[in-house]
């Protein structure tokens, strides 16, 4: 009872705090609307500093929470994005801040156009437990190359890893330019009805529709970056062993918790059972052993995990074959398996699965797996694996996703200078790169007279000779 007291007043005290932090991050922004070019480079300056000297630390903190999360995983998917996004900005904000020049028609003349870029404002941002650096450091790198104050909520199944970053970016920015909030899930409601100027939300699309909802009480625009169910197609004819050990990649990274991890592969059903052995061969070769691997990183949490076992449970109740690539499972360590003979009524082909769990989907023609990559909702990833050119254009131009690979998996996000987001149920907006910069901008046009006024002689009382000119000049 005195523990549930403590926890309701700490959520209550995280509430209370969040109005008059936006209200301290609004005055700051009204003092300074406009930052310089060489203010944002300072502000991300140090928040590369702080990443590098705390690296370590960082990576503790990640692995504590998920009872082992693989250092290199948080090495490759979390520091190194973070500094490679920062360090891309930082050398490109001033290009990014230039005013953009715009035509203007020779009946508008003499005047000349332009676009600014200009902060938005506080900018709000919540995060999810899979990358929980990653995806707060790489929305707040746009939002501060933008020149805007932000506002951070971060989840509350990484509480290690929450509590580190709140401590970290205190030291470096004051809480008028950028703050963290702590809490659980009333909290992260609580900050998704404040009245931002622009929220993105990274997480799965049942929560996403109750954010959407709340900022539409406040017109607050949204980025969703949601998930779903991103397939991986297999050609007729390239090689399996290159197919699996790239599917495969992007199936154990973070055991599987990656929202554009292959959630299904199509396979032609004559290469299904080659399949199968290609994909074990990979995996017992990435992980020779699951017990006490820590390269081998653990689900999450026992909810988590016990989701997982239910989706297995009830895959194998409605008729599937489970090839488990390990016998046993260590705490919170799954081992990696492939399920075979799936349907549409099993719980694994309806949510995104979101661990270690790869389901088989066999088809007979190509045109059959994009037909039924169609008949289901638009997933944020697609991934195609196959060497002939004319049917990669295919795969391009006959289906729908947030983004591709071709012959490979989840590196396009990695890539700086291309959007990353979803489309439909997988989201809505981009970021990352210049486009992140763009998101959290808005694009001001400005239309500039001097002191002739050629408009004038439009003007009413209308029927002069004039303005009848103008009109067969023009509208024609």
């Amino acid at each position: 009872m005195v523990a549930d007291v403590a926890y309701l007043q700490q959520n209550q005290q995280q509430i209370e705090a969040l109005e008059p932090l936006l209200a301290a991050q609004r005055a700051a922004y009204r003092a300074n609307p406009m930052p310089e070019a060489g203010q944002r480079r300072a502000w991300l300056k140090a928040l590369r500093g702080l990443i590098l000297e705390n690296r370590q630390a960082l990576i503790d903190a990640v692995s504590r929470d998920f009872s082992n999360r693989s250092a290199d995983e948080t090495l490759l998917a979390e520091l190194m994005p973070s500094l490679h996004g920062i360090h891309y900005a930082s050398k490109r904000i001033k290009k990014w801040m230039k005013p953009s020049r715009r035509s203007v028609g020779l009946q508008f003349m003499p005047a000349s156009a332009k676009v600014i870029y200009q902060p938005l404002g506080v900018v709000g941002i919540i995060v999810p437990w899979n990358y929980p650096l990653f995806l707060a450091i790489g929305p707040l790198t746009g939002a501060l190359a933008a020149g805007n104050r932000v506002m951070i909520k971060m989840s509350e199944s990484t509480p290690a890893t929450s509590q580190l970053i709140k401590d970290l970016l205190a030291r470096v920015f004051p809480e008028d330019l950028v703050s963290v909030a702590l809490g659980e899930a009333e909290v992260g409601m609580a900050f998704s009805k404040l009245p931002f100027d622009h929220l993105l939300f990274t997480g799965a699309t049942s929560i996403g529709k109750h954010v959407m909802r709340a900022a539409a009480e406040n017109l607050t625009p949204v980025t969703l970056e949601l998930g779903g169910k991103s397939p991986a197609i297999v050609s007729a004819d390239v090689p399996l062993e290159h197919a699996a050990e790239r599917i495969a990649f992007g199936k154990t990274l973070n055991a599987g918790q990656t929202c554009v991890a292959p959630d299904y592969v199509l396979v032609p059903r004559d290469r299904v059972e080659g399949f199968v052995a290609a994909y074990r061969d990979v995996v017992q070769r990435f992980y020779p052993q699951l017990k006490d691997n820590p390269d081998y990183t653990a689900i999450i949490n026992e909810r988590q995990l016990a989701r997982l076992n239910g989706y297995l449970q009830d895959a194998q109740a409605k008729g599937a074959r489970i090839v488990p690539i390990y016998p046993e499972t260590q705490g919170r360590r799954l081992p990696q398996s492939l399920v075979l003979d799936v349907s549409d009524d099993m719980k694994l082909m309806q949510d995104e699965i979101f661990g270690p769990l790869l389901p088989v989907v066999p088809y007979d023609r190509i045109e059959d797996a994009f037909a039924y990559v169609n008949a289901r909702p638009r997933p944020l990833a697609l991934y195609y694996f196959g060497y002939d050119k004319r049917e990669q254009q295919r795969v391009l131009h006959e289906t729908h996703s947030g983004g591709v690979c071709l012959n490979d998996t989840l590196l396009h996000v990695a890539q700086d200078d291309m959007p990353f987001g979803g489309i439909g149920p997988s989201g809505m907006g981009h970021y990352h790169g210049h486009e992140g910069f763009l998101t959290f901008s808005k694009a001001k046009g400005v239309f500039i007279k001097q002191r002739f006024n050629a408009a004038r002689l439009i003007y009413p009382p209308y029927g002069k000779a004039i303005q009848k000119l103008v009109y067969k000049l023009f509208v024609r």
